[in-house]
């Protein structure tokens, strides 16, 4: 169900979000808008990632073309007013989690701490050929979904709610032309939502997955190996 209006989640202007809202709409949606979450990374302003979270406002529709003119004018609108994405859509809570991709098309590279050219690695690498499959770890919203995001290349970012707490997850290095996913769109845990890349900085193909917790970005194996179930 959409209630409301929303932001991204890396930095400002992700792709595939709908340009033109109105005044009276970005009005209404920093109105609404109370609590945020934001996660950022431990590099550089310019490499933040962020992530927010919010309670929504109210919107009427009924056609499935309605709820999704509804949906673009109120991403648009959020991301207008500076807004976090769950002022627009419902920030769904993650009751399951599993690995990013498939067992047996992945190895584990780098991973949380490595090092990299002036800050520390944020997340884990999956090794994988250009192509394999990539799925949302948890059901979430999307709030990023790019051709490109500085090192990070084609990136994806989705936002959900585990265990009371605003998580964000990154999946970069994504092959180009394979993402899913528009920024507002909602997934379920193992949806496709792209394939395995070699863009951005980064040496051979493989997924970079990060998860965010609380403004820091944390260790990604301890916590998937706590949660996938």
């Amino acid at each position: 169900m959409v209630t409301g209006a929303a932001l991204p989640a890396l930095a400002t202007g992700s792709e595939g979000v709908v340009a033109g809202a109105t005044t009276s709409l970005t009005t209404a949606a920093a109105a609404d808008a109370a609590q945020s979450y934001t996660s950022t990374s431990a590099s550089s302003s310019s490499d933040e990632i962020r992530a927010e979270i919010a309670p929504r406002g109210t919107f009427s529709a009924t056609t499935p073309e309605e709820i999704e003119e509804t949906r673009s004018r109120a991403v648009a609108a959020a991301l207008a007013a500076g807004m976090p994405l769950g002022s627009a859509v419902d920030i769904p809570i993650a009751d399951r989690i599993i690995m990013p991709m498939a067992d047996g098309t992945y190895s584990f590279t780098d991973g949380f701490g490595a090092s990299r050219p002036g800050r520390s690695h944020l997340g884990q690498d999956f090794a994988a050929g250009v192509g394999t499959p990539i799925n949302a770890a948890m059901k979430g919203c999307v709030s990023r979904s790019t051709e490109s995001y500085q090192g990070y290349g084609v990136t994806i970012q989705i936002e959900s709610i585990v265990d009371g707490q605003a998580v964000s997850t990154v999946y970069s290095h994504l092959n180009y032309g394979t993402r899913a996913v528009e920024v507002g769109d909602c997934v379920d845990e193992g949806q496709y939502i792209g394939d395995v890349g070699s863009t951005g900085y980064v040496f051979g193909s493989c997924l970079h997955f990060e998860v965010h917790i609380n403004t820091v970005a944390i260790d990604p194996m301890p916590w998937l190996q706590t949660h996938v179930n």
